[in-house]
């Protein structure tokens, strides 16, 4: 009786993260982007339990996985789509684009679109057990959520706001489906000796968010992708050298 209810905890927190992700996406309708973004916060939070605990209980199943990716849809992916097409909607557009300015929110879901490719790709790829290619979903979510509660308003300046959006949206469609190889925050145990990245990475975000709060958030994922590519370049050149040997 207990090994049954146990097999189902992880999936039940699952379903946490689909409905709290569904909460931000109502609210990101509604131009609450704080909320929206303290929403896809709890929804990473619900997403890292669900895993911890399905390798803690050995509750793994072939409909935990399904149900993970349509949630982090919802949660990363969606929500940050419509983050996006709320501050589209807000932007100060000049007059002469006022006959199509209409268009430009609706860019913003093509995160969405990018982040189900994401998804489907992880879901079929068995080299991504302790590592990644491309900006893991949440990650990405978490990086437009903190420019978006930024200190820093930049899409709200005349024209160049607008350029800087459709940027983000470009940047962040790329990094979801890019080949970047980027690393897990799973950890073998505890040790400092085999979490080296782990713990540099934890250690230098909780300096960024008590620097610069929400935005913090935001640069922290950029560290991340920055923290990859170095790792990537490190291992490739140690591959090569091994190669002469």
């Amino acid at each position: 009786m207990s090994f049954t209810i146990q097999k189902h905890i992880p999936n039940t927190i699952t379903c946490f993260n689909l409905f709290s992700g569904t909460i931000a996406v109502s609210f990101a309708f509604e131009g609450n982007l704080l909320f929206a973004t303290l929403f896809i916060f709890l929804s990473a939070v619900f997403d890292f339990l669900d895993g911890f605990l399905a390798r803690l209980l050995g509750a793994y199943s072939e409909l935990g996985k399904q149900l993970d990716s349509l949630a982090d849809l919802v949660s990363f992916g969606l929500a940050p789509s419509v983050i996006v097409f709320s501050l589209f909607k807000e932007f100060p557009y000049p007059e002469a684009m006022f006959d199509y300015a209409f268009l430009f929110p609706y860019t913003g879901f093509f995160i969405v679109v990018f982040s189900a490719l994401r998804l489907a790709k992880f879901n079929i790829d068995e080299s991504q057990t302790t590592s990644f290619r491309g900006l893991p979903t949440p990650a990405n979510a978490i990086l437009i959520g903190g420019i978006a509660l930024s200190q820093f308003s930049f899409w709200t300046i005349p024209v160049v706001g607008l350029y800087l959006l459709l940027a983000l949206v470009c940047v962040s469609c790329f990094l979801l489906v890019s080949p970047l190889p980027m690393f897990s925050l799973k950890m073998k145990g505890f040790s400092i000796a085999n979490n080296k990245v782990q713990y540099t990475f934890l250690l230098l975000s909780l300096v960024l968010l008590v620097a610069f709060f929400f935005f913090g958030f935001a640069l922290s994922i950029c560290l991340y992708i920055l923290m990859s590519v170095v790792l990537a370049i490190k291992n490739r050149l140690s591959n090569k050298k091994d190669l002469h040997i």
